[in-house]
């Protein structure tokens, strides 16, 4: 059963919480901060490319206009710094923002910039607040494993459709809701699957105090789990069609026992109707 509310969630401002986080992960040369290198780059600029949504699954060729030339396409990079996918779209020919909460994360999609010549605008920003863009500015907005980083992500979606021209796309990565179900001490320490947490999962919730408290102390993101009412259902209450869907696994390399059993993400492609 969930432990009670913790003072932290009355006290603590959780967007500036996990920006920090972000931040140190950069620091600590987290696989999710590490910029693409100069021959990803290169061959991008060849038309050899892909990029993800979610841990491995490169995203279709079919779900990007006109791939694997993105001259005239307007991208919004949302909650997606790090070097990785904006750099990547950039030198296939997009014109891009890359919005994120984490200001060393977008710095590593400056220098990838910088380093490159690449044309990549950087802006710091909550993913629920886009109001520093028009109604309908982009094209498409690349939207990769980032939400289980707030509270509720319906905002984002009803955002994203207002900043989307008709007819663009927005491509989202998501965690399995059913991924936070279990007690990740016991699968770290003993390598079980024991079912722990009720859904949707907070860690602000559901961990104890002592666990809390070595989280803040560990410097690691706050994480939350979402219903796929919020997720899927959030999509299409705010106007979005799906018209497309996918699954993912971490590999063994990244050394998540959950893949073994399940999928552990998601990817949706979903349009704003003409």
């Amino acid at each position: 059963m969930p432990v009670a509310v913790h003072e932290e969630r009355r006290i603590m401002d959780i967007r500036k919480y996990n920006e920090d986080a972000w931040d140190k992960k950069v620091i600590e040369e987290s696989p999710w901060t590490l910029p693409v290198n100069q021959e990803q780059v290169a061959k991008a600029k060849k038309g050899q490319w892909s990029v993800i949504l979610t841990p491995v699954k490169p995203v279709p060729d079919s779900w990007f206009p006109g791939f694997p030339d993105l001259t005239g396409c307007k991208i919004l990079g949302l909650a997606s710094g790090g070097g990785q996918q904006g750099p990547i779209l950039a030198a296939a020919g997009a014109t891009v923002t890359v919005f994120d909460n984490s200001p060393a994360q977008l710095a590593q999609d400056q220098l990838v910039a910088d380093r490159d010549n690449l044309q990549i605008t950087t802006v710091t920003g909550d993913m629920a607040d886009l109001s520093c863009f028009d109604d309908a500015s982009f094209d498409l907005i690349f939207h990769p494993v980032s939400n289980c980083f707030i509270e509720d992500p319906e905002p984002v979606w009803k955002e994203a459709f207002r900043v989307l021209k008709p007819g663009g796309s927005l491509l989202s990565g998501f965690m399995n809701p059913d991924y936070y179900v279990f007690d990740y001490q016991k699968i770290e320490n003993e390598g079980l699957l024991e079912v722990r947490h009720p859904l949707p999962y907070s860690d602000l919730d559901h961990l104890t105090k002592s666990e809390l408290s070595a989280q803040f102390k560990n410097g690691d993101p706050l994480e939350f789990s979402h219903t796929m009412d919020t997720l899927i259902g959030g999509q299409l209450a705010a106007g979005f069609q799906l018209t497309g869907f996918y699954e993912d696994r971490f590999d063994s390399e990244l050394g998540d026992k959950v893949s073994e059993f399940m999928p552990v993400c998601f990817a949706t492609r979903a349009c704003k109707p003409v």
